[in-house]
This record gives structure tokens, C-alpha cells and sequence, in this order.
């Protein structure tokens, strides 16, 4: 065999053997991008979650850690109740729309599972759940059905 002809073996080689490879990787690499991009998201989210408790510890007279409302507030406290509420509607609005897809991954499924469990504590509670129709104007209509559904079943379960 010529020089040549080498070249163009390895050629069809590269092309039968390098080429589907070479996809087979790039499409590998894109999945584990886009699984990264997916737990970086759930993090910052968590982080937030974790930022929204300490403002619940921090208004620990609210008594937002307790499952029902107890006794009355004054009306300071019911303001800073309904503006935590508020971040609170925000946080899980955006966590439905960073997360949630009609579509699941497993993997998406579960990390929008743990969002899901959070939005059935908050709305056991009465209060939270008075508190939402105000909140829920004007916020993504996929959302506003998801924590109602959520809402409707939590009232019902006490």
C-alpha cells in the first residue's frame, strides 16, 4: 500500500469509528452540562429556602413554625406575616418555574418532588392559605393552578 492509500484508510477509519464517537461524546458532555445546570439551579433555590427559614427564625413571634396560628398579632405582625408569605409565593414561584416541566427526567422529577413536599406544608397551614389568593395575582398561570390543587388538598387533609 501507497502513502496514499493509507491516508485513505485511516480516513474511513476516522469516518466509520471517530465521527460517532466524537457525537457520542459531545451528546454525553451536553447531558451532564444540563444535569449540572439542573443541581446548580436546585442549590441556589435551597439556599434561598434556607434564607426564607431564617427570616421565619428571626420572626419567631409570627409563630410560622408552628402548624396552625396561634393567638392573635398585632397589626405590625400581620404585616410582616403577609410579607413573608409574600417572599415565600415568590421563592416557590420561581422554583415552579426554574424546575418544573411537564415532562420529568427522573432526576427533575425528584428535585421538583422536594419543592412539591414545601408547598403542601406551607398550605396546611389556614393562614397561608387565606393569605394566597392575594399573593397569587398577576403570577405564572401554571403555578397559580399547581399551588391551588395543592392548597384545595391540603384543605382538605388536615
Amino acid at each position: 500500500m501507497t502513502g496514499l492509500e493509507w491516508l485513505e484508510a485511516l480516513s474511513y477509519l476516522v469516518t466509520i469509528i471517530g465521527l460517532p464517537l466524537a457525537i457520542g461524546v459531545y451528546v454525553y458532555d451536553r447531558r451532564r452540562d444540563q444535569q449540572t445546570d439542573e443541581e446548580e439551579i436546585f442549590l441556589r433555590l435551597s439556599d434561598e429556602y434556607a434564607d426564607f427559614m431564617r427570616l421565619v427564625i428571626d420572626n419567631a413571634d409570627l409563630n410560622l413554625l408552628s402548624p396552625a396560628a396561634k393567638g392573635e398579632l398585632s397589626e405590625e405582625q400581620l404585616e410582616r406575616k403577609h410579607a413573608l408569605f409574600a417572599i415565600l409565593v415568590s421563592l416557590f414561584e420561581r422554583a415552579y418555574v426554574l424546575v418544573y416541566e411537564d415532562d420529568m427526567s427522573r432526576q427533575q422529577a425528584r428535585l421538583w418532588q422536594s419543592w412539591e413536599d414545601y408547598m403542601h406544608e406551607w398550605c396546611r397551614r389556614e393562614d397561608f392559605r387565606a393569605a394566597l389568593p392575594a399573593l397569587l395575582q398577576g403570577e405564572d398561570p401554571g403555578f397559580v393552578s399547581t399551588i391551588q390543587r395543592i392548597a384545595e388538598a391540603a384543605a382538605i387533609k388536615p
